[in-house]
């Protein structure tokens, strides 16, 4: 009986010691995701421009994918993203991605990835469990600099703009056939319940005090951008 009671102690520390690394994995995507930001919009000239900021209704941030090769097979990637509400923006998300196509990133290591959802559409594919991109949401590579050309499309067509980074280089990126589906786990960890992606990207409930750094950037990165664009 003695072993029995040292086996289920020992079982629920070692659950413990998971859902702490779960959490401490999910703050390091927030803090990751914000210094993305923070380094695109760093450069005006070649970050997202004031119009695709001012216009979204989400950003969804990946950081650091890791993958070789001279194009981009995407295995997997985890990120995080936030939503505009009434209130500002929203709770954030957790989101894992594989598989697509992930354009031309020639010899390129770790790339950061940033999704800007255009319209309501675009965040209900979001909402869902899962979607892909290209297929159940439309999806193009983002226009980059201070201003978006008035002759293109970005607005018209495209329910989500997608960008990578890659060793400094920021640019439009390709991202056709990617399967986004929601954390779970990561949402669980995060919140220490269940917290689904709709009621936190619908601004539900409040940003977690662990999360503002990811929000701040998020604001940042929008008034960054309509200064460059003044």
């Amino acid at each position: 009986m003695k072993k029995v009671f040292v086996l289920i102690a020992m079982l629920s520390l070692g659950a413990m010691s998971w859902a702490e690394e779960s959490r401490d994995a999910a703050l390091e995507r927030l803090h990751h995701a914000a210094l993305v930001l923070h380094e695109v919009m760093a450069t005006p000239d070649k970050g997202i421009p004031q119009e695709v900021i001012e216009h979204a209704k989400c950003i969804a941030v990946i950081p650091h994918l890791i993958k070789g090769g001279f194009i981009i097979g995407a295995e997997g990637g985890r990120g995080v993203a936030t939503c505009r509400t009434d209130h500002g923006w929203s709770a954030p998300a957790f989101f894992d991605v594989e598989g697509g196509n992930w354009g031309l990133q020639i010899g390129a290591e770790g790339i950061d990835v940033v999704m800007v959802v255009q319209n309501d559409h675009g965040m209900q594919r979001l909402l869902g469990d899962k979607f892909e991109l290209g297929a159940d949401a439309s999806v193009a590579a983002g226009p980059v600099g201070r201003h978006a050309s008035a002759d293109t499309d970005w607005k018209m067509n495209a329910e989500i703009l997608t960008y990578s980074r890659a060793k400094g280089l920021f640019a439009g990126l390709t991202l056709n056939g990617a399967a986004v589906h929601q954390d779970h786990d990561a949402m669980r960890a995060f919140y220490g319940h269940d917290v689904g992606f709709r009621e936190a990207l619908y601004g539900h409930i409040p940003p977690p005090p662990d999360s503002m750094g990811f929000l701040d950037a998020v604001r940042a990165a929008r008034e960054q951008a309509k200064a460059a664009g003044e």
